[in-house]
């Protein structure tokens, strides 16, 4: 299977990078500090803005320290071992035009390019929970992200592991490749659903981008 595309549009956290450990470590952490370990149990974290979580936990009033809290927890956490590189996240970056590539990230920009400086990630575009009103599973941040790369979203290409970012991938009329590395496979509606990123080549062409899958 051959998918061309003009843009690649990546989610971070589970597709570019690993950082469960830290994320599931933090929010236990602020769980803990705020007394609603139980609540916080029964909510569903993987590819959703923090904001969307603590307004689901908490009081309204509460929500923007608590928000504050969370992001410097998880920030001073990426220096203990909180994001490692997935398989095939170098080499696929490398192989691709730096104006033709994009991560869409549902953590705020100071913690996104925390954890993408820790890993040695530069990416020209990105688009983080601060740079919208309405996060993933609503196709807003890859409407903006095809819109700041110029790109029509019917030639975007998204990489996601989480079903709320296909959902969103999907909503923005995109097509859409599957990472299973959080969830598994048949967890994932996606055109294409590989291991993670070293399942796959890019061959760049005059007229984009050509993505394979590899024997």
């Amino acid at each position: 299977m051959k998918i061309r595309a003009q843009a690649l549009l990546f989610d971070n956290d589970g597709t570019l990078v690993s950082s469960l450990a830290s994320v599931d470590r933090c929010w236990a952490r602020w769980a803990g500090e705020y007394g609603i370990t139980e609540e916080f149990g029964r909510v569903e974290l993987h590819g959703r803005p923090a904001v969307e979580i603590v307004a689901e936990l908490l009081p309204a009033q509460m929500v923007p320290e608590a928000l504050a809290r969370i992001e410097t927890l998880e920030v001073e956490d990426v220096p203990n071992g909180g994001v490692h590189l997935l398989p095939g996240t170098k080499d696929f970056l490398d192989s691709l035009p730096a104006d033709r590539w994009a991560v869409v990230t549902s953590a705020t920009r100071r913690l996104a390019e925390a954890r993408l400086d820790a890993v040695g990630i530069l990416p020209k575009t990105m688009v983080t929970a601060d740079d919208i009103t309405r996060g993933k599973p609503d196709p807003e941040p890859y409407l903006l992200a095809a819109r700041e790369l110029g790109v029509d979203p019917a030639h975007c290409v998204v990489f996601e592991d989480a079903p709320a970012g296909l959902q969103s991938g999907r909503a923005a009329g995109m097509t859409t490749v599957a990472l299973a590395t959080t969830h598994q496979a048949h967890e994932l509606d996606a055109d294409l659903v590989v291991a993670d990123l070293s399942a796959l080549s890019a061959l760049v062409t005059d007229g984009g981008m050509e993505i394979s899958v590899r024997r």
